[in-house]
């Protein structure tokens, strides 16, 4: 795949060789430590090729991802409400909101109960619109 082959993907290509091949050598270096009698380093032994499995597997899903997106950048777009493609002049357009969201502002039921705390708490806040250098103390209600 040529996508694979810019100077970025060779820098992560190098990369994972080189991480991948210094994390085994650390291991091998403490499994040469163990053996000469530093029981610590079986554990870092153990840990030493598990992260270079890590880097193999980051590398891969990485590629996988990148493979992925140019299969989806040369298919043509299709429409998800009638699994039609789209016309090419269209494919390029913002999306349009298909469901509007629908809010209704008064409530539903016919008789509104006021709430006084709602009313005054409403009323502090237009004095403080109406008086913006005022301080809350300053409020006459």
């Amino acid at each position: 795949m040529r996508r694979l082959w810019t100077p970025a993907w060779i820098a992560r290509h190098v990369a994972m060789v080189v991480l991948t091949v210094g994390f085994l050598g650390l291991g091998w270096w403490q499994v040469s430590r163990a053996a000469a009698g530093n029981s610590l380093s079986w554990g870092y032994a153990v840990e030493w090729p598990i992260f270079a499995g890590f880097v193999v597997y980051v590398w891969w899903r990485e590629v996988k991802l990148a493979r992925r997106r140019a299969v989806d950048a040369d298919a043509p777009p299709v429409n998800a409400d009638t699994d039609s493609e789209i016309a090419p002049e269209v494919a390029g357009s913002r999306p349009t909101v298909r469901r509007p969201v629908r809010v209704a502002r008064t409530p539903v039921g016919g008789d509104a109960v006021e709430d006084t705390d709602l009313a005054a708490y409403n009323h502090y806040l237009s004095w403080l619109n109406a008086n913006p250098g005022a301080r809350p103390g300053d409020y006459p209600g």
